[in-house]
Parts: structure tokens; sequence; C-alpha cells
């Protein structure tokens, strides 16, 4: 009975007499409550990436560091509509595109929110090939989407094995609280590049990150109640989650333009929109969107560096707004 007065009070629940108010799901929201399943999908996705792209095109980092200009953006409007500086940080990383970033900020900002911004930030991740694409053509010419990018240089092994090490290291050192989750990405991606342990890369990637999921769903789809979503407050959520993700597609977009007025070798700009860190399925948009222009353009695994470059850009916002708000 001890030991199960210690788990009540660890789930923020207490016995009552001989009365334990503890669940199953009690004990598998803590997997969500101390940002457990996030850290292990982040490994396993971690297992899938190929950081070869960000690796030898290194101004893919800036143009996934842009796309995370939308988490900001509407950090400041939902502040306007007068959401607390706990809950614009939580809705504003839905602007990220990575669901388990924006479950990791929000159980620890606003885990009130949970459910609906749960739900906001896989649907526009679903919603990537509707959403996208009008931004895009409105904020490019077709001269633009027709430039073509010579094939990257090949990447080392010992490139890919000391990179995960070096993003790790800096994030720990200059974003402490995002540490978790890169740490985790990183730890996935050196198992799979590392060569050794492919029994265990397969692990991550496969099994480990289905059971995970599935945890993952089942909990957060538990505090997804009728007056939870029921509400005007659930609406605004869920507009300005399109808000977050369009402002991220155009601020990738965008700085690629600018880059280009002082670049020699030009980008295709619509690989700036990738910068979002739906992986791999913004870089499979940027593809068919400009093959449609010139179908002799392959920019998938250019667009590649951008997303992969979004995946840890998004890590470091969320560490940032939990370092000042947390």
């Amino acid at each position: 009975m001890a030991d199960a007065g210690v788990s009540q009070a660890v789930l923020g629940q207490w016995a009552v007499g001989d009365v334990v108010a503890a669940g199953l799901l009690d004990y598998l929201y803590l997997g969500v409550k101390l940002g457990i399943y996030p850290c292990l999908i982040f490994m396993g996705v971690g297992a899938m990436t190929d950081f070869g792209p960000l690796i030898a095109n290194p101004k893919s980092l800036l143009l996934g560091a842009a796309a995370q200009f939308g988490i900001f953006m509407t950090f400041v409007g939902t502040r306007l509509m007068g959401f607390s500086v706990t809950q614009a940080s939580s809705i504003g990383i839905i602007g990220g595109a990575d669901g388990p970033t924006a479950i990791f900020v929000t159980s620890h900002l606003a885990p009130d929110l949970l459910g609906p911004i749960a739900v906001a930030a896989y649907s526009y991740m679903a919603l990537v090939p509707v959403i996208k694409p009008p931004i895009m053509k409105l904020l490019t010419t077709r001269k633009e989407r027709m430039i073509e990018m010579r094939p990257l240089r090949p990447v080392t092994k010992r490139e890919k094995i000391v990179f995960p090490i070096m993003i790790t290291i800096f994030v720990a050192l200059l974003v402490p609280s995002a540490a978790p989750l890169v740490a985790s990405l990183m730890l996935g991606n050196l198992v799979k590049e590392s060569g050794v342990a492919n029994r265990l890369s397969k692990t991550m990637s496969n099994e480990l990150m289905n059971i995970v999921t599935i945890f993952l769903g089942f909990t957060v789809g538990s505090t997804a109640t009728a007056t939870t979503f029921l509400s005007i407050r659930t609406i605004e959520i869920m507009l300005m989650g399109v808000v977050a993700f369009s402002f991220g597609t155009a601020s990738g977009l965008l700085l690629a333009r600018l880059m280009n007025l002082f670049l020699k070798e030009k980008l295709n700009p619509l690989i700036g929109s990738a910068g979002v860190s739906a992986v791999p399925m913004a870089a499979r948009v940027s593809q068919v969107v400009g093959q449609k222009d010139n179908p002799e353009n392959f920019l998938l695994m250019h667009a590649m560096g951008p997303n992969v470059a979004g995946v840890i850009g998004s890590a470091i916002a969320a560490g940032v707004l939990m370092a000042l708000f947390g």
C-alpha cells in the first residue's frame, strides 16, 4: 500500500483510506506528463533520418531556422487574443509541424490544452499537401520554381557520425530545455549511422516507435473530452494552427528568395517551404510542386536538408519557450 501511495503522489492523486483512485490511463499518462513518449518518438525519428542532405548543404540550416518564424508570430497573435504566455507558447509550437514537440511543450506549459493542440498539430501535419502548395505558388514565380539545383556532394561516414554528437553538445549548452528532444533524436541517428547496431536501429524506428505512438495517441485521446472541444477556445486554437503553419511555410520561402540575391548558385525557393518539420511529407510536396513546372526538376534530396533542419529548429524553439515561460 505504501508503494501505491508513492505512485499516487507522482500521479498528482492521493489514496483515500484503502481506496486508490488510479487506473491504467493514469500510469500510461505519466509518459506524456514526464515527456517520455515524445523523446522516445524522436529517438525513432532519428533512426529513420538521414542528415546527409543537411551536412552536404549547410545553408539548409538557415532555411529550417527561418521556418520556425511561424511559431513566434503565432505566439504574438495568441497573446493578443487573450491567451496566457504558457498557452500561447503551446499553440505557437503547432507552427513547427511536429506533433511530439507540440505534445512535449504543451504537457509542461499548458496541460489543459493538450487535447486540442495535439489534434491541431497532427491534423495540419496530415494536411501538408493541401495547405502548402497555394502558399508556395503565391510567393514564388514560375521562373523560380523551375530552378534546377546541382546534385549534392557525397557525405562521408565520419561526417554523419560527428554531426549528431556536435549538435547534441551545442544544443545542450545553448538551450538545455531542448536537450532531451534533440539528444534523443541524435542518439537514434547515431545508432543508425554507426552501422554496428542494425537490430537496435530497426527496433527504434519500427517496433518501439509504433508502440509508443499507440500509447501516446491513447493517453492524449483520453484528455479530449467534449467539454474541452466544444468551446470557442478550441476553434481559436485550430485557426491559429493554420496561421502558424502558413507563416512557417512562407518564411522559409521568403528567406530562400532573399538568399538568392547574394548567391551565385541559386536555390530553388520551394525547398525553403520544407523547413517545417513534417518529415518527409514537406520535402515531397516541394518535389511535386517543382516538377509541375519543370518535369526534369528533382528537389527531394535538396528539400530534405531544410526538412530535417526544421526538426532540430522546432525542438530548439520549444526549448526557448520552455526556458522563458516554464
